[in-house]
């Protein structure tokens, strides 16, 4: 008789555990889906929404602490519904410490308490938590949120975090493997191969593989809906002059989390980019035409310098010399062969890091936009100075945003190294690696 009210007492325990969890799951599920059930136009509730609804399930489940709370379940689920909030939570620590005490084996415990700890700042901790969890079961949110933690650890020198980085895009590769489905895997595989994009020297693939794998992202509902996705993706389009669609992100970001200042000032700041250059080479810099004539009259082919010779090296590898030919007459994409060479009549400071930016005119008195990536803060041009880029890469940009539109054509160099400027190469000191930030704003992203 006292082995049927034990077993029935057990029934009784797992059906209150079940319905503890299933609380739980409908807390992530209103906070992941809330733009299913809401306008993007009340983004602005939807903290408030969140902790409101978390609030409402906590109490529900201290109603039953007394009779559950030495069960690890119960444990585990409580520090569950704390951690949806973004900061860190003192309760939810001691919750998810006790239940991995009573249960070693608990992978998914520890994967919060993970997030805790990321929280909280001790990202050594947060390593170890995930670490064990995936000696006890290879699963993608230990894996993901590893590469997370791995990329954002402090290093003794470049070498050290380059081997970092590395090996966060293995684990989040690794998360995306075991779930193809799952967009917070793809979103922090795109974040893992921009940050192996600025580390490892801005191979293309890498920035390549970083937009597919935000593209992928963006097609999952759950993390279409966060906003730092928009917010990095922005990041990575405007350092690849993809204005249009960097507008577009912020804009999106913006929408998602009214908030937060950073994309609405991204967006601001952009878009003051564009209406400046756009002006700027409309009128020439506003240099004068008597100046401006007089500062083209001295444009010849002696400006060439190294490029004339016929053992100049090409930033493509070719040797021989250049041939000078007009702006106006350059095809979209790279010119091979060739030589563009104007006087600079604009110059802008990098926005945010990003390019240092001028405007050069050439004999046709045509005006076109230069952006140069990598460059140190001492480095720059002055209205006048004679500029030759080597095989450039010419862009046509036609944007349209928010009933704004610009349309331009601009060159991309990528180092002010294969610039020649009033004659003479640059030294070695004009360079300094660009780098783009990406958010992990809130917490280690976790699926339930």
């Amino acid at each position: 008789m006292a082995e049927k009210e034990e077993s029935s007492q057990a029934g009784e325990n797992k059906t209150e555990l079940q319905i503890i969890k299933e609380l739980v799951d409908e807390l992530y599920q209103f906070k992941d889906c809330y733009f299913e059930t809401h306008g993007v136009e009340e983004a602005g509730r939807k903290p408030d929404d969140v902790k409101q609804k978390m609030e409402e399930i906590l109490k529900k489940l201290e109603e039953k602490e007394d009779s559950l709370k030495n069960k690890v379940e119960f444990l585990m689920q409580k520090g569950r519904c704390l951690n949806v909030a973004p900061d860190y939570s003192a309760a939810a620590e001691e919750c998810l410490s006790r239940a991995v005490k009573l249960d070693p084996c608990l992978v998914e415990a520890w994967n919060i308490l993970g997030d805790q700890y990321w929280k909280k700042g001790d990202l050594i901790a947060s390593k170890n938590c995930l670490t064990g969890a995936l000696q006890q079961e290879k699963n993608k949110v230990s894996l993901r949120n590893l590469s997370m933690v791995l990329r954002q650890l402090p290093a003794a020198n470049n070498d050290e975090h380059g081997k970092r980085v590395l090996e966060s895009v293995d684990l989040a590769r690794e998360a995306v493997q075991l779930d193809v489905s799952d967009g917070t895997s793809w979103f922090v595989l795109g974040n893992a191969y921009l940050s192996l994009f600025f580390t490892c020297g801005q191979n293309p693939q890498f920035s390549q593989q970083a937009l597919s794998a935000y593209a992928k992202s963006a097609e999952d509902k759950i993390a279409s809906s966060t906003p730092d996705l928009h917010f990095n993706r922005a990041n990575l389009f405007y350092y690849e002059e993809m204005f249009g669609c960097a507008l577009e992100g912020y804009s999106r970001a913006a929408a998602l989390d009214p908030n937060w200042e950073e994309p609405r000032e991204k967006e601001k700041q952009l878009l003051e980019y564009l209406e400046k250059v756009s002006e700027l080479i409309q009128n020439k810099g506003k240099v004068k035409t008597r100046r401006l004539r007089t500062m083209l009259s001295s444009l010849n082919t002696s400006a060439l310098g190294p490029c004339s010779s016929p053992q100049f090296r090409s930033p493509s590898g070719r040797v021989g010399s250049l041939e000078p030919r007009s702006l106006s007459s350059l095809p979209h994409g790279h010119n091979a062969g060739v030589a563009a060479m104007g006087k600079v009549v604009f110059s802008l400071a990098s926005q945010g890091r990003m390019a240092f930016t001028f405007g050069m005119v050439d004999s046709d008195e045509t005006c076109i936009v230069v952006m140069v990536y990598n460059t140190a803060d001492t480095w720059g041009v002055l209205i006048g100075d004679t500029v030759v880029i080597p095989e450039p890469n010419v862009k046509r940009h036609s944007i349209t945003h928010k009933d704004k539109s610009y349309d331009f054509k601009s060159i991309r160099v990528d180092s002010p190294l294969l610039l020649i400027v009033n004659g003479k190469k640059q030294n070695v000191q004009s360079q300094i690696p660009v780098s783009v930030s990406y958010e992990n704003r809130q917490k280690l992203k976790e699926t339930h």
